[in-house]
């Protein structure tokens, strides 16, 4: 940190957490537009934000997290209610970016934000649609390389002695997760569709492991393939449970089809999305996992 920031956290320490947490809201306000139009391919820039009556929405009726509370989830100019969801994706973006600044360093901080970003955008998509726009995995890789060259310290490099050292181990171990995050999900996908005999694992997922293991490395990735299949065997037993409790009557916790009509890619009755699983374990791992997790491995290879 520059000596102006570490004096500034000194005399106030609250201060870069309440801006992250500020931050993130605001980005999880721009991540409820990104959620919406992506999938129905519309701009994210042009029109601004409005209501579903088409007047443009006033800039204090749009305060992250504030807004919905005050008006109580209707809008001020015809009063049509709108999702409190909208809060929520806003309040859950700036609790992760307020854990991300107390948990890393700050340029690791902030390549982890963006990472919380891509997730946040992606879980509600894939849990909306079913899909993970290649906008989001592509791109989203794409910069999870580079910032593995740019800020070595996410990859857990050193830029000592040399900057240029560690930077090209970084943006290689970056690559390297990439193509682990996205090969173990792609044979755990075939090695299911053999078993199962019918389409098991999207390649929407098979890219989005690669963005996660663009930013996490290969040891990230590994912890997100395992953690999501775990996250996802507590989430269907759950709703396995309220199924059987509610009757089989509430179709949307348990369903076989997409919003769509169409079968969805894992049977045994129930519409169960890969993408939201494995974006909870990254952040699992980004938040929490990572320094046991990696240590962990690193006694198992010392064994090898």
């Amino acid at each position: 940190m520059l000596p102006t920031i570490t004096l500034m956290d000194e005399l106030m320490p609250w201060f870069f957490p309440a801006a992250a947490f500020v931050f993130g809201a605001m980005v999880g306000s721009f991540l409820n537009v990104v959620i919406y139009r992506v999938p129905a391919g519309k701009s994210i820039v042009f029109p601004g934000s409005h209501c579903s009556c088409g007047q443009p929405i006033k800039w204090f009726d749009n305060i992250p997290i504030l807004s919905w509370f005050v008006l109580r989830g209707k809008a001020r100019c015809c009063g049509s209610p709108y999702s409190i969801r909208y809060a929520g994706v806003e309040t859950l973006t700036g609790l992760l970016f307020l854990t991300c600044w107390l948990v890393h360093p700050p340029a690791s901080a902030v390549g982890g934000m963006i990472l919380i970003g891509l997730l946040v955008a992606a879980t509600f998509i894939d849990l909306d649609h079913m899909i993970i726009p290649d906008g989001i995995t592509i791109w989203g890789t794409v910069v999870g390389v580079a910032l593995g060259f740019a800020v070595p310290s996410m990859q857990g490099f050193s830029t000592e002695p040399y900057y240029v050292i560690g930077s090209i181990h970084a943006g290689f171990s970056a690559i390297i997760g990439a193509l682990v995050g996205s090969g173990v999900i792609l044979w755990i996908g075939l090695l299911a569709e053999e078993v199962l005999k019918k389409e098991a694992m999207g390649f929407g997922d098979v890219k989005f492991m690669g963005l996660i293991g663009a930013f996490l490395g290969w040891k990230g990735a590994i912890f997100a393939v395992f953690g999501g299949a775990i996250v996802g065997t507590v989430w269907f037993a759950i709703a396995m449970v309220w199924h059987l409790v509610s009757g089989g009557k509430n179709s949307a916790a348990l369903r076989a089809e997409t919003p769509e009509g169409e079968e969805t890619e894992v049977g045994f009755g129930a519409h169960v999305p890969f993408g939201p699983m494995l974006a909870i374990a990254a952040v699992i791992y980004l938040l929490a996992a990572h320094r046991p997790f990696d240590a962990y491995l690193n006694q198992l290879l010392e064994l090898w």
